[in-house]
């Protein structure tokens, strides 16, 4: 192994950045009594945090409580790479595969979805880092190359127009020797602080009268005469309506268990770049990038100029891992940083300052899905797959659609209305999961050639491409 690559990782604390921050708030008090609310939101990351905001900006009479078993943010919500998507389907390639007929009105929702975030940051003067500079999508081999054109003609077909560059251009705009390529889209993602923006949510959502409980965790949900009773371990909790916002965490509602899988991610976060190491990658327009192989990279600047950089590895543990040991794990670690340095070898002897992991709630469709229980006092959403940062908002709008029995525009989509296939019970899952991870790798080392494995994935409508 390198060992300017191993001296990179020798003081890298093993904590999430953007929560080890000094500014970070104090935690609420946790839930010790019995109470009463309209509303109840279980989850404190970002899809509880926009369905309790949005439910008091429709309603400000709505009493709404919510309630995180750890701390607001703690989760995917404050691990993630703070990539604000447009795409409510994980791409338009993948939404297209699924939902051909509805993929105009979803386009244009998820567009009116990140200009609404957008708005909502200036309306509450919430100071996320928010960057709307778009995405640069990089090919790295050859056969990456032409799937970048063919990328753009689809994604103008429904109005998203993005510029292929050559290796002479992508090189101008941000220099690796690895880049042969570009799709370069100016609108479609921002990049955020995510910790920042949960944390401002928060303070919104407590402006407007949202009741947060921090450290109280929902054991139970029965029905309780005409609405929900919530337990948990010091109180219990009177709501008319709940909210289930818990992602990759076991769901209240037993059959949703099913549909997802936990899929660790790990990150790398450099110390702050100094003026001559940005000069010598460029990267003036700051734009957030990814390579276009199976087993890919993401990578972003933060607002004091240090390298996010994250990706490649996605470990499923069997049975359901969720242990918080699997937040630290070495050998990816290594591998990552290995990776950086091939993508910037300008930047060796740059150090990493953090490294950390966080789970990832996967479905078979790869984009959000939506459940009711409870003769509809009950909705849930879950299943982001790792783009969940901008379309939690818009999950949050389904489900407070859905609770109030209204019929949408949202809530008519089969995008809303369909599930994704159930993962099979182990060991069948994590047979499969390997299986589906042994096939990517050699796919990007094929020249993209998918084997038997990922075709058959293909016509069962559970393939995927990245």
């Amino acid at each position: 192994m390198d060992s300017q690559v191993l001296a990179s990782l020798a003081d890298a604390k093993p904590e999430v950045f953007w929560l080890d921050d000094p500014a970070a708030p104090p935690a609420s008090s946790a839930l010790t009594e019995s109470i009463a609310c309209d509303l109840l939101v279980v989850g404190g990351g970002f899809t509880g945090l926009w369905t309790a905001l949005i439910a008091k900006e429709q309603d400000p009479s709505l009493d709404v409580v919510l309630v995180e078993g750890e701390r607001i943010g703690w989760a995917a919500t404050g691990r993630n790479g703070g990539f604000v998507s447009a795409s409510l389907t994980h791409g338009i390639p993948n939404g297209v595969e699924r939902f051909p007929e509805e993929m105009h009105a979803l386009t244009r929702l998820g567009n009116e979805n990140l200009a609404a975030i957008e708005d909502t940051l200036q309306r509450y003067q919430i100071a996320a880092d928010w960057e709307h500079n778009g995405e640069i999508t990089v090919a790295t081999e050859p056969w990456q190359v032409p799937y970048l054109s063919e990328y753009a003609e689809l994604a103008a077909q429904y109005g998203d127009k993005g510029q292929v560059w050559d290796t002479d251009r992508i090189q101008k705009e941000v220099a690796s020797p690895t880049y042969l390529g570009a799709l370069a889209e100016e609108h479609g993602t921002a990049i955020v602080n995510p910790a920042k923006l949960a944390w401002g949510l928060a303070d919104a959502c407590r402006s407007l009268g949202v009741r947060i409980f921090e450290h109280t965790t929902v054991t139970a949900l029965d029905a309780s005469g005409r609405g929900m009773a919530a337990t948990t371990h010091y109180g219990r909790i009177q709501a008319g309506k709940v909210a289930l916002a818990t992602n990759i965490f076991p769901n209240l509602v037993k059959r949703a268990r099913l549909y997802v899988v936990p899929v660790w991610d790990y990150v790398l976060m450099t110390e702050p770049l100094s003026p001559q190491q940005l000069a010598d990658i460029g990267w003036q327009h700051r734009q957030g990038i990814g390579d276009s192989a199976n087993q890919f990279h993401y990578y972003r600047l933060t607002a004091d100029n240090r390298i996010l950089w994250g990706g490649y590895d996605a470990i499923y543990n069997f049975g359901n891992g969720l242990d918080h040991r699997h937040e630290q794990r070495p050998e990816t670690f290594t591998k990552l940083a290995g990776h950086f340095f091939e993508t910037f070898p300008q930047l060796r002897g740059l150090r990493f300052s953090h490294v950390w992991g966080g789970a990832i709630d996967t479905s078979t469709r790869f984009c959000a899905f939506w459940g009711q229980a409870y003769s509809g006092r009950v909705s849930y959403v879950m299943g982001y797959t790792g783009l969940g940062v901008g379309a939690t908002r818009f999950g949050g709008q389904v489900m407070l659609d859905r609770l109030s029995g209204q019929r949408t525009e949202r809530t008519e989509l089969d995008f809303v209305k369909k599930k994704p296939i159930p993962f099979p019970p182990e060991p069948f899952r994590y047979t499969g999961i390997q299986l589906t991870r042994w096939s990517l790798d050699r796919a990007d080392r094929k020249d993209g050639h998918r084997n038997l494995w990922l075709r058959s994935l293909d016509r069962l409508g559970l393939g995927f491409d990245s």
